[in-house]
Order: structure tokens, then C-alpha cells, then sequence
């Protein structure tokens, strides 16, 4: 699941400093990839060829458990798989995950 993240809206644009906000706005066009992650297997390649159509490979999360939401390879949230409409998915973000910046 990958999309540019749209610039905020107007009024949320007006609310910040406006000394702020101008110096975003060189960033609102910037295109970035949001990848959402609902868990990770390992297996041998031998494994890998053997799988068919049907296969199911078995992640390491639970049904219900949080997906970790990266923003251009680094986890930025943790949030929930949503239905979009009836044919699409979408994620919602429940959690912001804080990172050492000095990495």
C-alpha cells in the first residue's frame, strides 16, 4: 500500500505559526512512500519454491494485532487494516511510534 501523503488542509495550515508554516510548505509536494506491514515469515527457499497457488504463509502477527505503518523504510505508527469500500483497504494509524532521532 503505497501513496503520496496530501499536503494538510487549509485551516490546519492557518493554525500553526505562520513562520512555520511557510517554511513547510517547500515540503508539501514531496512525494514519499507509506508502506504498511502485517507481519513477516521466514522460510528457506527450498520452502518458497514449493509454494502453489492457495499456499497460505503464516506471518508472525496475530488476527487484531497492530501493523507497523514506514514512511519512506522507517517505522514512523503502529494502526489497524480499515475497508475503504468494497473493494480497496486502507490503513488508520492508532499510535505514533517516538524514535531516536539521533540514529
Amino acid at each position: 500500500m503505497s501513496d503520496a501523503i496530501p499536503p494538510p488542509a487549509p485551516d490546519m495550515r492557518e493554525s500553526t505559526d505562520v513562520g512555520t508554516a511557510k517554511e513547510l510548505e517547500a515540503v508539501y509536494d514531496i512525494s514519499v512512500t507509506v508502506s504498511a506491514v502485517l507481519g513477516k515469515a521466514t522460510m528457506q527457499v527450498s520452502q518458497l519454491l514449493k509454494l502453489g497457488r492457495g499456499a497460505v504463509v503464516e506471518l508472525d502477527r496475530r488476527l487484531g494485532e497492530a501493523i507497523d505503518i514506514y514512511v519512506n523504510n522507517r517505522l514512523i505508527a503502529r494502526g489497524e487494516v480499515v475497508m475503504v469500500d468494497n473493494t480497496r483497504l486502507g490503513v488508520t494509524m492508532t499510535e505514533i511510534v517516538k524514535s531516536d532521532r539521533s540514529q
